[in-house]
């Protein structure tokens, strides 16, 4: 095919979240630093957890799987977006932005599952105490993460098979930081209806069917807790789902902050820029909400560096 009605590729052009020369350094700057506490402190967490035979717990199972997504979901765009600054490079290859497509959704998907299976623990927690141990057994906590996965994964392999059977124009410049799917669709000279169909589909399937989870186990928690008699018994019930109820909040937060920015305007810039929030600043803060809030992470990390 000639170029303009549609062509084989071998690469992408990333535009990344400013063409100004000068900002480069404080953007290589500020994203490496994040990147570096990202990774750093969701290690610590799942080292903590690991090392730590007190957290051995559903609770905890669950939170260092958290932090084992987190780290991989911002190192799918990440490095790739340092290393263009660094080389001076805006190319990505049509390989390598199917890869991240692939990896980012897969991860992003992922992310949205644990924290759904994490609300479930919860519910579980305070609504059962007593049976909490046997309906939580190890079986069907290996079992949550391993659908997880396995959904996450064929959701995130559709998308990708679909984009693989487009055929793009002359003009491959994505005016994002990494290859962001409805951006590489929006290049497409091909009939994108039904990839648009699916993204639709999909998101209304697992995007809200885990909220709608979510604050199902939230609804019949807050029932729980409001029949607690003494107030300290009601804030220490609840005071087990704070952490989790802020990065929920955190998480869903910034997600809706970046569609309704791209709603609102038809700026790439500004969409990109709002990417960044759940990207890189959800997954960065994730580790200070649980260790900050959590007695037992800070004496896990004592014990850890006491050795």
């Amino acid at each position: 095919m000639e170029p303009g009605n549609g062509t084989q590729i071998s690469e992408f052009l990333l535009l990344g979240l400013s063409q100004a020369l000068e900002l480069q350094p404080l953007i290589f700057g500020l994203f490496f630093s994040m990147y570096l506490v990202t990774v750093l402190g969701n290690l610590l967490i799942i080292l903590a957890v690991s090392s730590d035979s007190h957290l051995h717990t559903p609770m905890y199972f669950f939170l260092s799987n958290l932090s084992l997504v987190d780290i991989s979901f911002t190192s799918t765009t990440i490095p790739k977006m340092l290393w263009n600054i660094q080389t001076q490079s805006k190319v990505i290859t049509y390989e390598g932005c199917i890869t991240q497509i692939y990896f980012y959704i897969l991860f992003a998907v992922l992310d949205n599952f644990i924290l759904t299976v994490m609300a479930y623990d919860r519910y579980v927690a305070i609504c059962h105490p007593l049976h909490y141990l046997v309906i939580m057994n190890p079986k069907l906590c290996g079992l949550l993460v391993l659908v997880s996965w396995i959904l996450s994964a064929l959701h995130s392999l559709l998308h990708s098979l679909m984009v693989l059977g487009l055929c793009f124009c002359s003009d491959l410049e994505i005016p994002h930081f990494f290859c962001e799917l409805n951006w590489v669709l929006q290049l497409a000279c091909s009939d994108t209806f039904l990839n648009n169909i699916l993204i639709y589909f999909l998101t209304l399937l697992l995007g809200f069917g885990p909220l709608a989870g979510i604050f199902y186990s939230y609804s019949r928690i807050i029932s729980s807790v409001r029949a607690i008699p003494s107030a300290q018994g009601k804030y220490k019930a609840f005071s087990t789902c704070a952490s989790h109820l802020s990065v929920v909040s955190l998480y869903y937060g910034s997600v809706l902050g970046v569609y309704l920015s791209s709603a609102a305007s038809q700026s790439s810039h500004s969409s990109a820029t709002a990417s960044v929030m759940y990207t890189m600043v959800t997954p960065m803060l994730n580790p200070f909400i649980y260790s900050l809030r959590n007695n037992d992470i800070k004496r896990a990390l004592e014990r850890f560096f006491g050795r």
